[in-house]
């Protein structure tokens, strides 16, 4: 195991907001304060919109926080940390450089000599598994490989602190899995040529499996809600019933409803017109409920197995639960999701009455979709511009977040035949629902 005795970076009451033309602030991180110590491998776990990437950035010293401090190797960070090196989910090579090149990238912006960039590229390249393929083309590689070109690229400068942003989450499951015990086992070996790691995940697995300390995030707005220590040795054995536990407990913090300052469980946040929808379909949810439905669940599963047996990301799985849970098809509680007796008519209905469950279900829990049926109802002509509603959310959200709502709300009206939506008009209307 690797003794953390020196601290490398301490965030202190990190705020990341940003400031709207409405003058209410988006606040992406607030009340931020986590420490990296030499000789560990951390894990930031938590949903999308979190702000895990963007505090990734702040480490990095690319993105000056709104309020707080970042303090790197003993001194305030007012600019790029010297001795930090990033890879990214998208691999970020330049497909117009070899692999020899694309890894001596860093080593040339330092102003090291051709023939020591050379061979550090080279023991960078081999390090990394990629030995003999020093002339190819990003083109000529596998996502895997490329991926390993981006880490051999990030190595070859020696970082004090390595940053990895989701690095395995566009790679198929064997080759995330190939790369990630590679991974492990030249930290294990002491054979990676860097102190400590801090990698931004969603996948509660890969966070138990990879990391010394897990920092769990909330959402809106991102903060450290849990810090747990992993005391597996590696490598680790993702079937051990203590490993499993492991799992199922993170599983149960991150479903879990905050307790309140006296203690209390607080109800669920009061859902508005203005509140941010997931990206989530009519038929994945027709599927989920299904497969609650049906064998070995009976109505109850237990999310770790759920995700497990579903070959699904908790950042599939998680928002899927939480709408079924919003429309009230579904409960999620402490790591469980349960059918509601909603949920189980839906299930048991055919396709049309399927529909008429899920127009009731938005009218009564979804204010948004109740909003645009209203405003339909009470125009002579039965349409309204998609811009009103847009415009509406912007002034509570991102332009990202108001667009993804927004395409939500028109694929559940559509299915629902509670309102239907013209793609090149970009308007709302009641035409050919009845």
């Amino acid at each position: 195991m690797h003794a953390a005795d020196h601290q490398l970076v301490r965030i202190s009451d990190v705020r990341q907001a940003y400031h709207k033309d409405t003058n209410v602030d988006l606040i992406v991180l607030d009340q931020v304060n986590l420490t990296i110590n030499d000789s560990e491998i951390v894990a930031l776990l938590g949903r999308s919109g979190s702000g895990k990437s963007t505090l990734l950035r702040i480490v990095a010293g690319l993105l000056r926080p709104t309020a707080g401090q970042v303090i790197w190797h003993g001194r305030p960070l007012t600019g790029p940390a010297e001795g930090v090196a990033m890879v990214f989910q998208s691999f970020a090579l330049f497909p117009w450089l070899t692999v020899q090149e694309n890894v001596e990238l860093g080593l040339e912006a330092q102003g090291v000599a051709r023939v020591e960039r050379e061979r550090r590229a080279e023991e960078a390249i081999a390090l990394i598994g990629l030995g003999g393929y020093e002339n190819a083309y990003p083109k000529e590689l596998s996502g895997g490989m490329r991926q390993r070109v981006g880490l051999a690229r990030a190595l070859v400068v020696h970082p004090d602190l390595l940053l990895m942003d989701e690095p395995f989450s566009a790679l198929d499951v064997l080759t995330a899995e190939t790369l990630r015990t590679d991974l492990i086992e030249l930290w294990s070996e002491g054979r990676m040529p860097v102190k400590s790691v801090l990698m931004v995940t969603h996948n509660i697995e890969e966070a138990v499996l990879m990391a010394d300390r897990i920092l769990v995030f909330s959402v809106n707005p991102g903060r450290v809600a849990n810090e747990l220590m992993v005391p597996f040795p590696h490598p680790r054995n993702r079937l051990a019933p203590a490993f499993r536990q492991m799992v199922d407990d993170i599983y149960g913090l991150m479903t879990r409803r905050a307790p309140s300052v006296d203690g209390r469980v607080q109800p669920p946040a009061q859902i508005t017109a203005a509140t941010a929808l997931p990206l989530v379909g009519s038929n994945q949810m027709a599927g989920l409920l299904e497969a609650l439905a049906a064998e070995p669940y009976h109505g109850r599963a237990d999310l770790p197995a759920l995700a497990l047996s579903l070959q699904m990301e908790t950042d599939e799985l998680f928002p899927l639960g939480e709408t079924l849970q919003l429309l009230h098809f579904a409960e999620v509680e402490e790591g469980d999701i349960r059918l509601t007796e909603a949920g189980r008519r839906f299930v048991d209905s055919d396709t049309e009455e399927r529909k008429r469950i899920f127009a009731a279900a938005l009218r009564a829990h979804v204010p948004l979709a109740r909003t645009i049926r209203q405003v339909l109802d009470e125009r002579p002509s039965h349409r309204a511009p998609a811009l009103r509603f847009r415009d509406e959310l912007e002034d509570h959200m991102s332009p990202d977040y108001a667009d993804e709502t927004l395409r939500t709300v028109i694929g559940w009206g559509r299915y629902a035949e509670l309102y239907g939506y013209d793609e090149e008009a970009d308007q709302f209307s009641l035409e050919d629902i009845e």
